[in-house]
């Protein structure tokens, strides 16, 4: 059983037995595997935001909250697909710890048999991505967010290094590989960065002016670049 099966079913195992609880040890013997294993899902799942808490004693254990749990999500086995796909698109991404939560939180809510057959073709999907490419800082995910200037030390494809501030105003990605956009201070004008070639990346605490993205404006000479979200 893989890790994904494993939380689902750590979930499901917890919520037939609520409100008792289940020892860590009885779990890794039901999952065959270690207790550290089992304590690291449980974890997992909690930061998740799955309702998940421990009883301390003898008698103790992990029990699951049945009054706060989702219900099951009406999700086709089709739909279920293309979330778990699409979430997984994100795993190098500078949303990966995000989209890793949201996919625990939807697995754990769809129904067994929709998740068991959604999974069987997932499994056969794979993304072909770069060797060379660095996964982007957390803080790169939330610079967007939190509209904030970025201080960053950046090497340009010939390797050579700069020290730039920037304003982040979206992101693009192109074959598995990151770019933020951002309004360049040292350049004066827009330019799309690629996460793994920021080598430090710091917020400022200064609140960056609202400025208008486009990703048609960034003159891209490949492709048709689309927005996630249309207006």
């Amino acid at each position: 059983m893989n890790r994904t099966d494993r939380l689902y079913a750590l979930v499901e195992a917890l919520r037939a037995v609520a409100p008792r609880p289940l020892s860590a040890r009885r779990l890794a013997e039901r999952f065959e595997v270690s207790v550290r294993t089992i304590e690291r899902d449980l974890s997992a799942l909690q930061q998740a935001g799955v309702p998940i808490w421990a009883e301390p004693g003898r008698t103790g254990g992990y029990c699951l909250d049945r009054e706060h749990t989702l219900a099951p999500l009406g999700l086709t086995a089709d739909e279920a697909l293309a979330v778990t796909v699409g979430l997984g698109a994100l795993a190098n991404g500078p949303f990966r710890d995000a989209a890793a939560r949201a996919l625990g939180k939807v697995h754990a809510a769809t129904r067994d048999e929709r998740l068991a057959e959604s999974l069987a073709v997932a499994r056969r999907i794979a993304f072909l991505e770069p060797d060379d490419e660095d996964a982007p800082a957390d803080v790169v995910a939330a610079a967007l967010r939190d509209g904030q200037v970025l201080r960053l030390r950046y090497r340009d494809r010939d390797g050579e290094p700069s020290d730039r501030e920037v304003e982040p105003l979206g992101y693009v990605v192109r074959d598995g590989v990151w770019y933020l956009v951002a309004w360049c201070r040292l350049r004066r004008a827009v330019r799309a960065f690629r996460t793994g070639r920021i080598v430090t990346l710091e917020p400022t605490g200064e609140h960056a002016p609202l400025r208008p993205f486009r990703a048609a404006d960034l003159d891209i000479p490949y492709g048709t670049t689309r927005h996630v979200v249309e207006d």
